[in-house]
């Protein structure tokens, strides 16, 4: 089997990987999508794989920074500090192994909920502060997922004009 096609198989699935792992964050995300469109670049080279790269890139870079930018933006209007997305963030990993499928967004909310009825110590603030974190995290995964979709086809329309003009 051809070398070109062997890396093509392997970039693509770790492609996926990528972004299963955005909307399930144990899961490496769009890091793996950048280093596999870098890996494709490399072992097929001229201009193709590297314009192929560059545009990946920019969707990945672009994911990430909308993510960051969405979800920061909802926590800061809410005041809702970051260590009650990282206590749900661990509760949420906890909850991937004890509830299989739905543990990791049960212990994520139920993280995010206890930490905030911790500090605001009444149970409808604390819920309305982590619904609406829930929410803003909730749209940076879709706004992360929907770039690294785009830079998921700029990676099979490369494949395909690589392959079919060989």
């Amino acid at each position: 089997m051809d070398t070109q096609i062997v890396w093509s198989i392997i970039c693509g699935l770790a492609i996926a990987v990528g972004a299963v792992g955005i909307i399930v964050p144990v899961l490496p995300g769009s890091m793996l999508i950048a280093a596999s469109l870098l890996t494709w670049a490399i072992v097929v080279g001229g201009p193709l794989g590297w314009i192929v790269f560059g545009v990946g890139l920019v969707f990945v870079a672009a994911g990430m920074a909308s993510s960051a930018v969405l979800t920061g933006k909802a926590m800061k209007e809410r005041s809702i500090p970051g260590r009650s997305v990282v206590i749900g963030l661990v509760l949420g990993v906890v909850g991937f192994f004890v509830v299989p499928v739905v543990g990791l967004l049960l212990g994520f909310a139920v993280g995010l909920f206890l930490s905030e009825f911790a500090r605001q110590k009444e149970f409808k603030p604390a819920v309305s502060s982590s619904v609406a974190a829930l929410k803003a995290t909730g749209l940076g995964i879709l706004a992360e997922f929907g770039f690294a979709s785009l830079a998921a086809g700029t990676w099979v329309a490369g494949v395909l004009i690589y392959f079919l003009n060989r």
